[in-house]
Order: structure tokens, then C-alpha cells, then sequence
């Protein structure tokens, strides 16, 4: 009997639908049935965005609040294996992707499934896989695979690229200066390798060992100093998403919002790192060790 897969994401610029594309493409040649469902919000956001909308979803992003989703359709009541695309937005998880995350027809599909998460990312995405961790354990989902594809230019590069794209939606280089956004097409073309990969696990309902060698072909690549700036930021966002959504009018404070992150980026990032690299990372090397083995490999 053919295996049932199935591919379910959102995506606006179109990026994370390649990405899934070539992750699948080795199905087919293997027999194994995939059905792809792109979800939409009911009231779906814009792209490119106006800096002011892109802002304005910070706090019901961290805070983990959802919004209605359009109609969609699950063919199957039971899958061999979920692909969850899935995208980190303000270090959290999109708004679709917990929305999804909280939807009866979903939820109904996930109770011992084995499910891959994927993402293509800016370069910040472990929180977001973390939540997502969370969800799919308290729905009795097992998780057998995570693939994050990111951009690999340095973080300060890479933001000025993504506003670049994200605010005028095109993929091409900024000034003739930068490099294009985004995942790399030769990265998204690899995918295709993570593919292969998974479909003789998938043919024996035998999972162990599978993302081990998907991180020796690259499927996840941590690089601390992300890591570093990551998890220190996330309480930060915490609050202000916490406090800007108590007021009433929120266009002020997530200005002020849009401003700190410029100052944490360009002033505040490089502090941290010096003082990570001179006080703490030279004396905590086995806890970093064991920390990124934990992301690596799922436990």
C-alpha cells in the first residue's frame, strides 16, 4: 500500500513552497502519495508588507494568540508522516503556524503521526521549532525530523536583505550591493537530498537514526553566536509584547518596539558576544556542547 503523506505550510513570499517542493520531489519516484495543503489565514496578510502591518503582528505572534484560518481540507483521516512547514516570525512562531497548530481538523490527524518540521528561516528559528515542540507533544504527535534552511550571510547582512525583500517584495540584490535574500537556491535545491533521505524510514515506519543523518547532510547548522543572541532575546520580546498589548493605542510603542531592535542589533549584539566570548564561552563549553545536541537531534 502506498504511504500518505502529507505537506501542509503557509507561505506569502513563496519561498517555503520551493523548499517543500524539492523536499518532496524524491516521493514521487518512491510511490509514496503526498498531498500539499497551503494554508491561508481568513484574512490573509500582504506582501510585500508596509513596515507599520509587519510591526503591528509582534505581540499576537509572541504571545502566541491565533487568528481564524480560511477553509481548507484534509483528504485523509490518517497520515504514514506530516511535513509541517512552518516559519519564525519574531522568534516565534508565524501566527498561521499556531494558528494551524490549534485547529480541530489538524489536531484530529496528528495523535501518533510521525511528523517532520521545516523551515526556511532568516537565520533565527529555535525558539519557533521549540513552541512547536511543545504543541505537537501536548497533541501526541511524534516528532521524528526538523530541517532548517537559513540564510547563511552574516546577521547583520541578512537583515538589511530580508527588509529589503519583505518591504519591497523582490528577491534581487539590494543596491546591486548585497546579496539576494532569502535561502540560498542552491540550499533549496539540497532540500531535495533531505527528501531522499527520509523516504526509506518512511517505506519501514522506522525512525531512529533519521535526523542524525539529516544533520551530517546539513539539514541543521547551528551557529552559536544566533543561538546566543536568540535566546537572550526572547524574554526581552516576552515583555514588550506583553506590555504594548495592554495598551490601547499600540502604534507609538511598537515604533518604540522597531526602534530597539535596531539599537539591539547594531549596538547591543556585538556587546553581548565580547563579553559571551571573553566571561562565559571558554568555561561552559561542555553545557554549549550538550545544549546544541539537543536542537540537532530532537532530545
Amino acid at each position: 500500500m502506498s504511504k500518505k503523506v502529507l505537506a501542509i505550510y503557509y507561505t506569502q513570499s513563496g519561498q517555503l513552497e520551493e523548499i517543500i517542493d524539492s523536499f518532496i520531489s524524491p516521493f514521487a519516484g518512491s510511490g509514496i502519495s503526498v498531498e500539499k495543503v497551503r494554508i491561508r489565514p481568513a484574512n490573509d496578510y500582504p506582501f510585500p508588507w508596509t513596515g507599520k502591518r509587519f510591526y503591528s503582528v509582534m505581540p499576537d505572534c509572541v504571545l502566541s494568540i491565533p487568528a481564524p484560518l480560511a477553509p481548507f481540507v484534509l483528504k485523509e483521516t490518517s497520515y504514514d508522516l506530516i511535513v509541517l512547514g512552518y516559519q519564525a516570525w519574531f522568534l516565534f512562531p508565524g501566527i498561521p503556524t499556531n494558528s494551524l497548530l490549534r485547529d480541530p481538523s489538524f489536531q484530529s490527524v496528528l495523535p501518533n503521526t510521525p511528523v517532520i518540521t521545516i523551515t526556511g528561516a532568516r537565520n533565527m528559528w529555535i525558539n519557533a521549532f521549540g513552541e512547536i515542540k511543545k504543541s505537537l507533544s501536548e497533541t501526541g504527535a511524534n516528532l521524528v525530523g526538523n530541517i532548517a534552511l537559513v540564510d547563511k550571510n552574516p546577521n547583520v547582512i541578512s537583515f538589511v536583505t530580508i527588509f529589503h525583500w519583505l518591504l519591497g517584495g523582490k528577491k534581487d540584490r539590494y543596491l546591486n550591493i548585497f546579496p539576494p535574500p532569502g535561502v540560498a537556491e542552491a540550499d533549496i535545491d539540497h532540500a531535495k537530498t533531505f527528501g531522499a533521505i527520509v523516504v526509506p524510514y518512511l517505506n519501514t515506519n522506522r525512525w531512529n537514526g533519521m535526523q542524525a543523518e539529516l544533520v551530517r547532510n546539513k539539514a541543521v547548522d547551528l551557529k552559536y553566536t544566533l543561538w546566543l543572541l536568540e535566546t537572550r532575546a526572547v524574554p526581552t520580546y516576552t515583555v514588550w509584547a506583553r506590555f504594548i498589548e495592554k495598551k490601547k493605542k499600540k502604534t507609538a510603542w511598537l515604533l518604540a518596539f522597531k526602534y530597539y531592535l535596531l539599537f539591539a542589533l547594531f549596538v547591543g549584539a556585538p556587546i553581548l558576544i565580547l563579553i559571551d566570548a571573553i566571561f562565559r564561552k571558554p568555561f561552559l563549553s561542555n553545557r554549549i556542547k550538550a545544549r546544541k545536541q539537543y536542537f540537532l537531534e530532537l532530545n
